[in-house]
C-alpha cells in the first residue's frame, strides 16, 4: 500500500515498538492488533482476511503531519529487511510512537504495558521529542508523557522543560478510582502518583 499504491500511511503506536524490539510481551493467538495511521485508509482494508486485526487512526495527533517518521531521518527500519526491491517500512520513531501510544490510553492500551515500554527508551533524542510534543494536539498526551517521563527519569528528560509546552488548565479526569497527579494535573492510578513526585531533575 505504501509504495505500489502510494497510499500515506504508517505503522505507528505500539506496532512500531513493535518492529523495533520494544515490545515487553508476547501476545498469543490471533488477539494482537497492527496499528496503521493514515487520512486516506481505504474501508476495503478491514475486510481483508489478515492473520491480525488492523486498528486504524487518523493524522489528527500532530500538526505536523510527517514529523517523526523513519523516512524522514534517511535510516533503513529493521523490519524492512526482508521487503523486496530495498523498500522500507514507513512507522513512527519511539519518539513519535510512545506519544501515539499514550493517546490510547485508557481504552485500547494499559498503563502497565506503557510503562513496561517506556522503561526501555532510554535513548530517545530530546530534539526530536521537543519538536513532537510541540506538534501534539492533545494535551491529554502532553501531561500523560511527563508523567511517565519523570516517573523513569532518563537522562533526556532533564533536557525537557515542561514550561515550555501547552499543558492547559484545569485537571483532566482519565481514569475511575485514581488519584490526579499533583504537577501534571490528570488522573492516572494511583502507581503513577507519588508525594515525592518532581521535575525529572
Amino acid at each position: 500500500m505504501q509504495h505500489i499504491m502510494d497510499y500515506k500511511l504508517h505503522v505507528g503506536g505500539m506496532s512500531a515498538f513493535a518492529l523495533q524490539g520494544h515490545s515487553h510481551y508476547l501476545r498469543l493467538g490471533n488477539e494482537d492488533a497492527v496499528w496503521v495511521y493514515g487520512d486516506d485508509v481505504p474501508k476495503w482494508l478491514s475486510k481483508l482476511p489478515l492473520n491480525a486485526k488492523l486498528e486504524t487512526r487518523s493524522l489528527s495527533l500532530f500538526s505536523e503531519l510527517d514529523l517523526g517518521l523513519n523516512d524522514q531521518d534517511d535510516q533503513r527500519s529493521p523490519a524492512s529487511a526482508s521487503l523486496p526491491w530495498d523498500w522500507t517500512l514507513t512507522m513512527s520513531t519511539p519518539e513519535r510512537a510512545i506519544l501515539e501510544a499514550l493517546d490510547e490510553l485508557p481504552d485500547h492500551e494499559s498503563f502497565h504495558n506503557l510503562d513496561m515500554v517506556f522503561e526501555s527508551l532510554a535513548n530517545l533524542r530530546p530534539r526530536r521529542v521537543t519538536e513532537l510534543l510541540k506538534s501534539c494536539k492533545k494535551i491529554k498526551v502532553t501531561r500523560l508523557f511527563f508523567v511517565f517521563a519523570d516517573r523513569h527519569d532518563h537522562a533526556w528528560r532533564k533536557r525537557l522543560d515542561p514550561e515550555e509546552f501547552n499543558l492547559g488548565t484545569g485537571d483532566r479526569a482519565l481514569v475511575k478510582g485514581g488519584k490526579i497527579h499533583p504537577r501534571y494535573r490528570i488522573m492516572v492510578p494511583e502507581e503513577f502518583v507519588k508525594a515525592e513526585a518532581g521535575d525529572g531533575a
